[in-house]
């Protein structure tokens, strides 16, 4: 099992996906670290005084007057004021400068749908390409099983979506640290708000400190893109071209970001993957798609739609015919 794993990464590493993805990772990292930068140097030029109170007071009122225009936005500015008025209260800053702070940020907003389309051109490729190629037929006529050829590749994914998080985590804070200096790392974080009815609830609220949750967020972020990494290692089998792979999970995903601001009254869509793949917003307390989800629930579903995809791409790569 070693030697198949072991030969199924030197395949990777021969298609050189881990150096786009990198290239990919370090263009969109430095255009956001500029940006940001750029804002915030924008609010202390308006504001007249770089004070984060004074910044947050003044977050405070500009979503205060978004309030009458928000529409279908209105609950969400309303939890996004409370809890920026708890951190106010409590003088704890949310936006400690420093690295960690970005990378805070900056995966909060990816692991939805930035890294898992990363490792979708990864895992889509694993068999489809090696079957359109013709080099799976020679893998199969070694003296080993297609169950242990299959396992090899999936635990090459496993390790794929690993070293993928590596290299997001190494870079984030590289380039981070570069231009917003690299402390940060004990910042008191607030974690633990809930949406019951509308209303955020304060009850479970937590201080913790910013490794901490930040090693919280990257492991959300690498459990959902393991799941897409399963369900388009399943669409590898199932489909011959990974072309029409990458485009079925693409339209997967960008119809999940879509549905996901859309399905409030669709009870039913709470079972759908791509509606669960928001787990960093039960994390910082933002509203779930539809009322009742919880951070379990949506671990439950996602684990079901992997084990389902899993049991799907073992049975049929062991009985389908390959040409």
């Amino acid at each position: 099992m070693i030697n198949l794993v072991y030969n199924e990464m030197m395949k990777l590493a021969g298609r050189r996906r881990f150096l786009i993805i990198a290239a990919i990772i370090v263009a969109l990292l430095c255009m956001f670290t500029y940006a940001q930068a750029k804002q915030a140097e924008t609010i202390r030029e308006r504001l007249g005084t770089s004070d984060w109170r004074s910044e947050l007071q003044q977050q405070i009122v500009d979503l205060q007057n978004r309030l009458s225009s928000a529409g279908q936005w209105r609950e969400q500015l309303q939890i996004q004021i409370q809890q920026s008025q708890y951190y106010l209260d409590h003088n704890i800053n949310p936006s400690e400068p420093g690295a960690p702070t970005f990378m805070r940020g900056f995966i909060e907003n990816a692991a939805e749908l930035f890294l898992p389309l990363m490792i979708m051109i990864v895992a889509v490729d694993l068999v489809s390409s090696e079957r359109s190629m013709g080099t799976i037929k020679l893998l199969l006529t070694r003296p080993v099983s297609r169950f242990r050829v299959l396992l090899g590749k999936y635990i090459t994914l496993v390790l794929a979506v690993s070293l993928v998080m590596l290299i997001f985590g190494v870079l984030a804070y590289i380039i981070a640290a570069f231009m917003f200096g690299g402390k940060g790392w004990t910042a008191p974080v607030l974690t633990g708000f809930s949406v019951k009815g509308g209303e955020l609830d304060i009850s479970g609220v937590r201080l913790v400190t910013q490794w901490q949750y930040l090693f919280q967020l990257f492991g959300l972020a690498w459990f959902i893109s393991l799941v897409v990494g399963t369900l388009s290692f399943m669409l590898s089998i199932l489909m011959r071209s990974s072309a029409a792979g990458m485009g079925t999970m693409l339209a997967c995903l960008i119809s999940g970001a879509i549905l996901s601001n859309m399905v409030s009254s669709w009870e039913s869509a709470k079972y759908l993957f791509m509606v669960n793949l928001g787990l960093m917003d039960y994390v910082s307390g933002s509203a779930p798609p539809i009322e009742g989800m919880t951070l379990g629930f949506s671990l439950t579903v996602l684990l079901v739609w992997m084990a389902g995809s899993l049991i799907v791409s073992f049975g049929v790569f062991m009985k389908k015919d390959i040409y």
